[in-house]
């Protein structure tokens, strides 16, 4: 194995950082209540992912049948 090389402490002094002073407490307010209408209005239309869901439902079965029927075939 290769010898490790130590590294090398930096000979210049650095410069003492100044102590940040401490900021006054702030009030904050209180919770926010969410309005009930912003649930309501959120109404996604999802109906192209149920048409995708069902086109590879029926691949994943036709291909299942075609490998079933080429199985008996191939015996």
């Amino acid at each position: 194995m290769s010898k490790k090389q130590k590294r090398r402490v930096s000979s210049t002094k650095t410069t003492p950082q100044r102590p940040v002073p401490a900021q006054p407490a702030e009030a904050r307010p209180g919770p926010v209540t969410r309005s009930s209408t912003s649930s309501a209005e959120f109404n996604p239309d999802y109906s192209y992912v149920i048409k995708d869901l069902k086109r590879i439902g029926t691949l994943a079965g036709t291909f299942f049948v075609i490998l079933i029927i080429l199985s008996f075939i191939l015996r």
